[in-house]
């Protein structure tokens, strides 16, 4: 089942369920990959990849909110974003903790043959392919620099 389908079916769910947090992320999902699959040049569809792009974004949205929210002291607010933060997670892969993703890492260090800062862009390009969606790429980016400098 493709990422459409189950939001469209946990659409469905949540309407009968009466869950109206969970509605409206799924409801900003689903209108997220309509943007996408309507795109010009789109076949109308939208890849595994993309999907997770688009999603992992939106989480990325919601958590900046509820720093801002946390800022202007507005509980309110930051337990609506939480919720719904909270909906959106649930459909991207298990985050990858510190040790594995510096194993990960080290591993496409070794495998691109990277030894200094210069080969970032050449170890920053198969990392970002191989761990979208199981790792932010602001992380990614700062456990590279820190592996490729020895520190």
């Amino acid at each position: 089942m493709s990422l459409t389908e189950q939001i469209n079916n946990d659409i469905k769910d949540a309407m009968k369920a009466g869950e109206k947090d969970k509605l409206m992320a799924l409801r900003d999902i689903k209108s997220k990959l309509l943007l996408e699959m309507t795109k010009e040049g789109n076949d109308g569809t939208v890849d595994e990849s993309k999907g997770m792009a688009i999603l992992n974004k939106l989480y990325k949205q919601r958590m900046e909110s509820i720093d801002i929210y946390k800022t202007q002291n507005r509980p309110d607010l930051i337990d609506e974003e939480m919720k719904q933060a909270e909906v959106i997670a649930k459909y991207l892969p298990e985050q990858l903790s510190g040790d594995k993703l510096e194993a990960e890492i080290k591993s496409i260090i070794a495998s691109v043959g990277a030894s200094s800062l210069a080969d970032l862009g050449k170890v920053m390009g198969t990392a970002s392919k191989a761990l979208a969606g199981k790792a932010d790429g602001k992380l990614i980016s700062e456990m590279v620099k820190r592996l490729l400098s020895g520190s």
